[in-house]
């Protein structure tokens, strides 16, 4: 089980080269010991239009259906690799980044301005990409986005 308190933020739109990445979504969960529900904010960029949408914020109960979506999350991140060096390919091949974190542990691939076009020393396996799908389905759902991103 993650800790009382983590963060999850995944972004749809991470290859970019010589400009940056155009992300089409963003969704963040949080999760603090002082309060008993999760905080969600959902930002989506309208197919045909510059900008993300304001970050739309809601609660989510950390209810046992939730908690168990979590665990999943978390379990299946800890048991996949990240490219190396960061940034430098999209192993995935989604076009999708996730960042977990809690005070004993972070994983992440994309790297922190997304993928510039690179080779990674590390890919991952078909069993690898099935589980990160699932992960992004995870907080797809977690967030209420069940649609295309």
């Amino acid at each position: 089980m993650p800790p009382a308190e983590f963060f999850v933020r995944l972004q749809h739109g991470i290859t970019g080269g010589f400009a940056p990445p155009t992300p089409n979504a963003i969704f963040t969960i949080a999760s603090t010991p002082t309060l008993p529900h999760l905080q969600v904010t959902t930002a989506v960029r309208p197919h045909g239009t510059p900008a993300l949408q304001a970050a739309v914020p809601k609660e989510l109960a950390l209810d046992d259906g939730n908690q168990a979506l979590v665990d999943e999350l978390s379990r299946i991140l800890e048991s996949i690799p990240v490219e190396s060096p960061p940034g430098s390919e999209d192993i995935y091949g989604l076009d999708t980044s996730i960042v977990f974190a809690t005070d004993k542990w972070q994983w992440q691939n994309g790297g922190p301005a997304g993928c510039g076009g690179g080779t990674s020393s590390v890919q991952a396996t078909d069993e690898d990409k099935i589980k990160f799908v699932r992960a992004v389905e995870i907080v797809k759902k977690l967030v209420g986005h069940e649609g295309e991103l």
